[in-house]
């Protein structure tokens, strides 16, 4: 890596992204600090897969692409992210590795991101002008938390939780089944 140019020998986001096309793990970078993802659990990935299949199936033939965990997020100027799940229904950018205006975030919560999910990601995307819901799912019950923008700009919280409950997506418009998200599990 080049010499850092940030104050403290932090690397700046240029640097972050030229590091990381050659790592073997994926980072975080956050305000110059460099975080590595740790490796998911069969149950973590179960899930993103079953979120990321219904979202798939449910954009087709219509603006909208799903990402799943290898596409970067830039949240901020300083802030980027690999979110689980990503949805972009906007004009694609010229960057291929990188999404700048999502509408949809779903992170798949475990023990030790969830404090992450809830606080530093959830004000981060909240940011986002072209984010309109951001979704926590739980991998130890059924339970997904419902982040979403109101039609007058402000955030509202719900919950789906149990057995036959949905969880309404706005895009792709679809209602994302709490049986499908944790099917096989």
């Amino acid at each position: 890596m080049s010499q850092p140019s940030q104050p403290h020998g932090l690397p700046t986001v240029e640097e972050y992204l030229r590091m990381e096309e050659t790592a073997t793990v994926r980072h975080e970078y956050v305000g110059g600090m460099v975080h590595a993802m740790v490796g998911a659990t069969k149950r973590h990935n179960r899930i993103v897969g079953n979120v990321y299949a219904h979202l798939l199936t449910a954009s087709r033939g219509g603006p909208c692409r799903v990402y799943v965990e290898t596409v970067k997020l830039r949240a901020a100027e300083d802030t980027i992210y690999y979110p689980d799940v990503m949805v972009a229904c906007g004009p694609e950018g010229d960057d291929p590795l990188v999404e700048h205006e999502p509408c949809l975030v779903v992170e798949v919560a475990s023990s030790s991101t969830e404090s992450i999910d809830r606080r530093e990601k959830m004000l981060a995307y909240r940011k986002i002008p072209t984010l309109r819901a951001y979704l926590i799912v739980a991998q130890d019950e059924r339970r997904v938390e419902r982040h979403w923008r109101g039609e007058s700009g402000e955030w509202r919280q719900g919950e789906a939780v149990g057995e036959g409950g949905f969880v309404p997506v706005p895009c792709p418009e679809t209602k994302l089944p709490l049986a499908e998200i944790y099917e096989g599990l």
